[in-house]
């Protein structure tokens, strides 16, 4: 039976979470005199703690309910923060596919914590039997798993995952920044089944707010208040809270802009299946594509210099570039720019 308490490090029971003056009246109106902020202003109050608006538009867009959902500083915050929670410094384990998502290596570096890596298959997919020794590993506590995952662009096969929340005792992570842009199912159908998954999602990509910083985050409500207990009071700026209350209201706009990324991922495919400078574009459910080159590094520079700049992944899958689908506009600059090569 999983209990989540054997997870947790020690001190994170027992942490006393910090009460800003804003946690003990929950009114709205009043004379506000308990915060020490400055009376002049319009942005001169501290913004809600547990976001409560924002959780509610969430709620309502992804059928979730409230208590379920944690709202952080990106994904990065919450990658950070799960480490946190789990990852006793120097003496726990976590594990990742790669090539995959740099933030889960820096979030172990930063946190003293030691990332397994195994390798994907060629056809990017897990490999559950070379990851069977791993599972019953004493001290591996999350397993990290990004689908679609990037840089490769694909999903992972459903039947994968679930073995592994099956029959891992640990925490799994499904990192799901671009599963808007897929046409399969985000992983959050089976938080009722698994108690120890955890989905994040963010308003980075297909939202268009990768500069509000919003990551999400949907577990059991035990995980959602240890994450409460452990982020900083006041983790989300006002601002920033509004402006993802404001998109999620405008779901057609949404859905619009999605429609147009989706066709011109369609239509930069083929034009650039028509380039012999392409060796070869790997599946993507995702907002980019992975591209094979000849010479990768090359690619790349000849391509700022015109002033086109892709991700170059040479270093994670040999020679190749991620391209992120553009504008119309764009995409025809990427194209006339690989000509030009």
């Amino acid at each position: 039976m999983f209990d989540l308490k054997t997870l947790v490090r020690p001190n994170i029971l027992a942490l006393q979470p910090y009460s800003s003056a804003r946690d003990e009246f929950k009114g709205s109106e009043g004379v506000f005199l308990d915060a020490n902020e400055n009376p002049f202003g319009t942005l001169n109050r501290y913004p809600d703690s547990y976001h409560k608006e924002l959780k509610a538009v969430l709620s309502s867009n992804k059928n979730i309910p409230e208590e379920n959902i944690f709202t952080g500083n990106g994904s990065d915050e919450i990658i950070d923060l799960l480490y946190r929670v789990f990852c006793n410094p120097g003496k726990d384990k976590t594990l990742t596919f790669t090539p995959t998502f740099g933030m889960y290596q820096v979030a172990a570096d930063v946190n003293d914590v030691a990332l397994i890596k195994l390798p994907l298959q060629d056809d990017f997919q897990i490999n559950t039997e070379a990851l069977k020794p791993y599972l019953s590993e004493e001290n591996l506590k999350l397993i990290f798993i990004c689908s679609p995952n990037n840089p490769t662009g694909n999903c992972f096969r459903e039947k994968d995952v679930e073995y592994i929340l099956k029959t891992f005792k640990g925490i799994v992570v499904i990192d799901e920044a671009y599963i808007d842009f897929s046409t399969k199912d985000s992983f959050a159908k089976y938080l009722k089944v698994y108690p120890n998954l955890i989905v994040m999602q963010t308003m980075s990509k297909a939202w268009s707010l990768a500069a509000a910083r919003i990551g999400i985050a949907f577990a059991s409500k035990e995980i959602i208040q240890l994450l409460n207990n452990v982020k900083m009071p006041y983790n989300i700026s006002v601002l920033n809270q509004q402006a993802a209350v404001v998109a999620l209201k405008d779901v057609t706009t949404f859905e619009a802009n999605k429609k147009l990324i989706l066709e011109e991922k369609t239509k930069l495919k083929q034009a650039l299946e028509t380039l012999s400078i392409i060796k070869k574009i790997y599946p993507s459910d995702a907002n980019f594509w992975l591209v094979e080159v000849e010479d990768a590094n090359s690619v790349y520079e000849k391509l700022v210099a015109q002033k086109v700049i892709t991700r170059n992944r040479n270093s994670l899958v040999k020679n190749s570039i991620r391209i992120t689908v553009g504008t119309s506009a764009e995409n025809e600059k990427l194209i006339k720019a690989l000509k030009n090569i």
